[in-house]
């Protein structure tokens, strides 16, 4: 897949962002659904595979020999952006590693470029067990594709109505941990449906228009900061849940099309 013409903004950064996607591609596919798939608990209980790793460290390579004076943080390896400066890369190899472990479709590689300020210039969400990839630039829109298809211009949608809209979110445990599975049961009675999509997919799904309203009460910044450019050049707005903090800072996450926000971010107000 190939980015849209004529070239965007920073169009040789996602030229690059778009290769290491696919070197991701090959690799987690690779691995995806494997006998041998080797699974291991982190601290934090929660899975990593060989798939994982192996797909973090080709991306670092990757970038070490093409742009050696950028940092990179990752999700496997580590890296914090509060402790670096300068152009830096936020890798997640693979979100959605519990999908991934059983076999499900739903995950994938996310990449994103921050400048010299700290803008999140260059997002890239590569899907290849769903065939899917999406990206954008700042100044550039946003955009998708099948595999080997044609690339079309991401839109959000023009639902301006609560009740009218759909909403995504992850699963009711995390939201009962934070406290606001209230707001959020509250919010869902007052929208057209509910669906779980979980992880990127729904920040995508808002993107393209077929879903209003994605929110997640715990995220980190690999988990965030390539969706941003991509929901906001599509037209739509990414937020903490308090829909003013920038949603990397805010360590939780609220993507709407924009004509919604101040509604859905009042609705899940402490």
């Amino acid at each position: 897949m190939s980015a849209a013409d004529p070239r965007p903004v920073h169009a040789d950064d996602l030229a690059l962002a778009l290769l290491l996607a696919d070197a991701a591609d090959a690799i987690s596919m690779d691995r995806f659904q494997a006998a041998d798939l080797r699974v291991d608990s982190k601290p934090d209980l929660t899975p990593v595979s060989d798939a994982d790793t192996a797909v973090e460290r080709a991306l670092r390579a990757m970038i070490t020999a093409e742009r050696p004076d950028d940092v990179v943080v990752g999700e496997e390896y580590g890296g914090a952006l509060s402790d670096t400066t300068g152009r830096r890369w936020v890798v997640d190899p693979i979100d959605g590693t519990k999908n991934y472990v059983r076999g499900v479709p739903v995950w994938a590689t996310l990449i994103a470029l921050l400048d010299d300020t700290g803008a999140i210039v260059v997002g890239v969400v590569s899907a290849p067990a769903l065939a899917r990839r999406w990206w954008a630039t700042v100044g550039g829109g946003a955009f998708t594709a099948f595999r080997e298809g044609t690339p079309r211009r991401c839109r959000v949608s023009a639902v301006a109505d609560p009740a009218d809209a759909s909403l995504a979110i992850s699963d009711l445990a995390e939201w009962e941990a934070h406290d606001r599975l209230e707001q959020l049961l509250g919010l869902s009675r007052a929208t057209w449906r509910l669906r779980g999509y979980g992880d990127f997919y729904p920040y995508m799904l808002v993107a393209e228009g077929a879903v209003d309203i994605a929110a997640e009460p715990e995220l980190n910044v690999w988990d965030m900061a390539a969706l941003v450019p991509i929901v906001s050049e599509a037209g739509g707005t990414m937020t903490g849940i308090d829909g003013r903090t920038p949603a990397t800072d805010a360590g939780n996450a609220l993507a709407t099309n924009g004509l919604l926000h101040a509604a859905v971010s009042a609705a899940l107000a402490p």
